[in-house]
């Protein structure tokens, strides 16, 4: 999803504030990625994925790279990655295909 110069600012601006309130200083937050799995979910299911599949994407994600100083950066950006992909992959296959039975640990990725 494409923004604006003056939208990434505020973006930027907004990510760090709210980095800051939940206590997750150090997350690097791959916005673009995030922009994109939006765009994808709402466009392929319903716009009201959009907001659902980042969220269970973030929640996957710090599951995957394990809680407070138990995980680390390279292991957060890496499990992001992994429950991104499994998302973007489930986007493809629209509202009502793929395999919706089949959970994320078992996607061997």
């Amino acid at each position: 999803m494409a923004v604006t110069d003056d939208e990434a600012q505020v973006l930027d601006q907004w990510t760090h504030r709210l980095a800051q309130a939940l206590q997750v200083l150090d997350l690097d937050v791959d916005q673009e990625l995030l922009l994109d799995l939006a765009r994808k979910s709402a466009g392929s299911v319903i716009h009201a994925a959009a907001p659902v599949t980042t969220f269970l994407v973030g929640y996957a994600a710090g599951l995957e790279a394990g809680t407070g100083s138990a995980g680390s950066k390279d292991s957060s950006t890496a499990a992001v990655s992994k429950a991104a992909d499994v998302a973007f992959q489930l986007c493809g296959d629209g509202h009502d295909g793929g395999p919706a039975a089949q959970g994320w640990a078992d996607t061997g990725q």
